[in-house]
């Protein structure tokens, strides 16, 4: 019992990282959204994009790059690394929160071009809310939805398979839950950043105004991926602290 106590003790900080992880892909799933929704969906002559299926090309990036990446590219990173696995369960976990940062950094720089258009171009329209539509294409928010979603496959399989792996036999359900646990608390770690927002800035120009046309969305990003750059900082740290179960090199 206190080996096991011992090797959970030993996850936590690893585990810890990834609540912070899951608050960028909680606010790209949500504010993508309202993005697309103030900006041009069209397809053609007629058809609009849905707007909540922008969310679609995370899931799509995700899909396709795992079995790129188990097919195509682990047999030549086993002769680079000498790892059966290509990369280590850690090393994937870094690119995916490393990821993570970069598709914060391109939605910010997407967001700034919206809203710029937004206010100083003639728009194609106005939301029922009444906000504003952009004149330029949602479609250039696909990069950081694609991006978003190669993170989701370094980070989100490489934890679940860290936690099987380190976790005793006995307590695989621990391991199975801890991933979701992650998720759950990155919502509520998300949800109580925005109230902070709302609360600091809302006297002024109010960083989640309904209309984002109003509001500095793209700061908030920006806001995000600076905690992720904590985050991979942290990570790194942890990662060059931690023993895997059986051996002493890390």
């Amino acid at each position: 019992q206190v080996e096991e106590v011992k090797c959970l003790i030993r996850i936590v900080p690893v585990w810890s990282t990834g609540i912070i992880y899951y608050v960028a892909v909680v606010q790209q799933s949500t504010y993508v959204v309202f993005s697309a929704l103030q900006s041009d969906r069209r397809l053609g002559s007629s058809f609009h994009v849905p707007a909540a299926s922008f969310t679609v090309f995370a899931m799509l990036a995700q899909t396709l790059w795992i079995p790129i990446y188990d097919r195509l590219l682990v047999p030549r990173l086993r002769k680079v690394t000498g790892k059966d696995e290509g990369f280590t369960l850690l090393q994937r976990q870094g690119i995916g929160i490393a990821l993570s940062t970069v598709a914060m950094i391109v939605s910010a720089v997407v967001e700034d071009r919206r809203r710029d258009i937004a206010l100083n171009q003639p728009n194609i329209g106005t939301t029922q809310t009444g906000g504003g539509i952009s004149a330029m294409s949602s479609f250039w928010m696909v990069p950081q939805l694609m991006i978003l979603g190669l993170s989701e496959a370094f980070n989100l399989i490489s934890q679940i398979e860290f936690y099987y792996k380190e976790i005793p036999e006995h307590m695989r359900s621990v391991a199975g839950a801890l991933a979701f646990c992650n998720l759950a608390l990155g919502n509520y770690l998300s949800g109580f950043l925005t109230t902070i927002v709302h609360r600091t800035t809302g006297a002024g120009q109010n960083w989640l105004a309904q209309d984002l046309n109003k509001g500095r969305l793209d700061l908030f990003y920006w806001m995000i991926a600076g905690i992720g750059v904590f985050n991979f900082v942290y990570f790194m740290i942890c990662a060059r602290w931690y023993r895997f179960k059986g051996t002493r090199d890390a």
